[in-house]
């Protein structure tokens, strides 16, 4: 069927208004106290009827109903059991309930159960209180995404971001083993994304976290300088990428991303200070359908409005806290 330009231009409002209509329902704003906490649960590892999934989900649900969080974020190897839809719909379940707004980045294994990642990108986007919205296979992975967080109820600019980035899964050149890594093209599209909101923000960089699967390389490089302050542990290396795509470099140049938060090796919790960004894992969230660590629970970052700071912390099964700590000042050198 052949189109007018005009009907092609209607085409394209109707598609801008429904994709600003489903954004504005999952508007992301900081609270009247003004303060925005966002709970990070990753490798869950959840696999559909297996019982030694039940302690993964107890773990969220009692870190939801502790930390009241005002945003979810799941950054990978989430479900990977079959059936995949059930899991998914398990999973997010203690979220939606809740009526709390959550966002997803993938892992490696999300997709090796028989279901793609622009299939698991459909599944994701069409629940309720989903904040990722579908990027049209436009760029290299899936839900590569900006959030904006806008200002208290008296304040509705926008105050900080929120980026999900896809990490991919393993290495997609031939003499390179090893896992994946944010691509250069998706890179592009985060120095277009952080010059936009910093014009609009009188040039001026607004604070930002980045969320992702895979670390990247500089998390080794940062752990391994005994100048820098390491808050956590790490008892396993780092599985990062074969090759850097120059991310870290790409943030340092546009200045906004505060820190990082990325999952993937089950037994490292540690943040550090590198260059003026906190690199950062998640808390392991799942439990023995994989190797696991002690005890599992989930990172808790709260952005505090106006500021260029965090404070951040583990909250764990048992309920305990572990290792809180405020960024940059908690993070100084020593």
């Amino acid at each position: 069927m052949l189109y007018s330009k005009s009907m092609k231009k209607i085409v394209v409002c109707c598609v801008v208004v429904l994709w600003f209509t489903a954004v504005e329902a999952q508007k992301l704003n900081f609270n009247k106290d003004g303060l925005f906490k966002i709970a990070q649960f990753t490798d869950v590892h959840y696999v559909p009827g297996n019982s030694k999934s039940d302690t993964a989900l107890l773990a969220i649900q009692r870190v939801l109903d502790t930390e009241k969080p005002d945003m979810v974020i799941f950054t990978g190897d989430i479900v990977t059991g079959r059936p995949i839809k059930t899991g998914w719909d398990t999973v997010t379940k203690l979220v939606v309930d809740r009526k709390i707004p959550f966002a997803v980045a993938l892992g490696n294994h999300d997709d090796e159960s028989g279901t793609t990642r622009l299939e698991l990108e459909k599944i994701i986007t069409d629940y309720p209180y989903n904040c990722n919205y579908p990027a049209g296979g436009q760029l290299s992975g899936v839900m590569n995404n900006v959030l904006p967080v806008y200002g208290s109820e008296k304040d509705m600019q926008v105050k900080a971001l929120i980026y999900c980035f896809d990490s991919g899964a393993y290495s997609t050149v031939s003499d390179v083993s090893g896992y994946g890594w944010i691509t250069s093209e998706v890179i592009d599209w985060y120095k277009k994304q952080s010059f936009h909101f910093t014009r609009q923000n009188n040039f001026q960089p607004l604070p930002a976290l980045a969320y992702f699967h895979i670390p990247l390389p500089e998390y080794r490089l940062a752990f391994d300088d005994d100048t820098n302050k390491r808050v956590g542990v790490r008892k396993e290396n780092e599985c990062s990428p074969g090759l850097n795509s120059g991310m870290f470099l790409a943030m340092k140049e546009m200045q906004d991303v505060m820190g990082t938060f990325a999952g993937h090796d089950h037994v490292n919790n540690y943040i550090v200070n590198y260059f003026g960004i906190a690199l950062a894992y998640g808390q392991f969230s799942g439990w023995r359908t994989t190797y696991v660590p002690g005890i599992n629970g989930a990172r808790i970052v709260q952005l505090t409005e106006g500021k260029r700071e965090f404070d951040t912390w583990i909250r764990l099964l048992d309920g305990s806290v572990e290792y809180n700590v405020t960024f940059p000042a908690g993070l100084k050198g020593e």
